[in-house]
């Protein structure tokens, strides 16, 4: 029992130090720019954790239960997804694609009626008549909206995708860690999905740190915050360009000679 334990809490904290690999962080760091709330940018975190969980369990399951072997082609290019995806949200957050997107596709604050009172009753005849407001999150309609209803489904469904994206990347390097460790299937899955509840936690966590200085800057200075939006897209399209490169060229993608070793 006592061995499980150990076991299970390793699996926790090593997908902590999973989710602080450094093409998540910057990925998780180009979509965080937009949050309003500190809240926000912890569920941000959490639901790049589910996409992520939801394609290392898949694939691990496919890899520990049924002995599925990944083509060194198909693993190459699960990796080089990863370089697109920081490629266009490089591009995005230099073009303001990303902004333009999010405010495009969140819905419109809900609009209804107040009726108010004005000191000189000529100008608005009658006295008390309405007006239209609009509200974020609107306390008249129920208090507290749907989490749906505040973020929109693209702000919920976005770092779920790029949760997924890096799953897939790096799925097959956990299953056979997990595989060459564990002998016993059942506690091998068992492990894989604390190793994922972990990794969740961890970027959670760590988008909660990275946001804080984001929401303090973008208090103090629109010019700040826009420099910060500038070199996370810049950082995000230099790390996707140098992945796309070395797994395309030199790991061998694009040339044939493949020279994939899952990590």
């Amino acid at each position: 029992m006592s061995q499980l334990l150990v076991l299970a809490g390793f699996g926790f904290l090593l997908g902590m130090r999973h989710a602080t690999d450094a093409d998540h962080v910057i990925a998780v760091t180009t979509i965080l720019n937009r949050s309003r709330r500190l809240l926000d940018t912890t569920l941000i975190g959490a639901l790049w954790g589910l996409g992520h969980t939801v394609t290392v369990v898949i694939v691990g399951v496919l890899i520990i239960v049924f002995n599925v072997v990944i083509p060194p082609a198909l693993g190459l290019a699960m990796e080089f997804a990863v370089a697109l995806m920081l490629i266009g949200l490089g591009i995005l957050n230099l073009t303001g694609g990303l902004r333009a997107l999010t405010e495009r596709l969140t819905p419109p604050a809900p609009i209804h009626a107040h009726v108010h009172e004005h000191a000189d009753a000529s100008e608005h005849p009658p006295p008390g008549h309405a007006h239209l407001h609009g509200h974020g999150t609107d306390p008249h309609l129920g208090g507290r909206g749907s989490v749906v209803a505040t973020f929109g489904w693209y702000q919920l469904l976005r770092p779920v995708v790029v949760g997924l994206v890096h799953g897939l990347a790096g799925s097959a390097a956990v299953a056979l860690l997990v595989l060459a460790t564990i002998q016993d299937t059942g506690t091998a899955v068992a492990y894989l999905v604390i190793f994922c509840i972990g990794v969740a936690a961890g970027m959670a966590t760590l988008t909660t740190v990275i946001g804080l200085p984001l929401r303090v800057a973008r208090a103090r200075s629109v010019q700040i915050n826009r420099w910060l939006t500038i070199g996370s897209g810049l950082l995000s399209l230099a790390v996707g360009l140098y992945l796309a490169y070395q797994i395309g060229f030199v790991d061998g993608l694009f040339t044939g000679d493949f020279r994939w070793k899952p990590a």
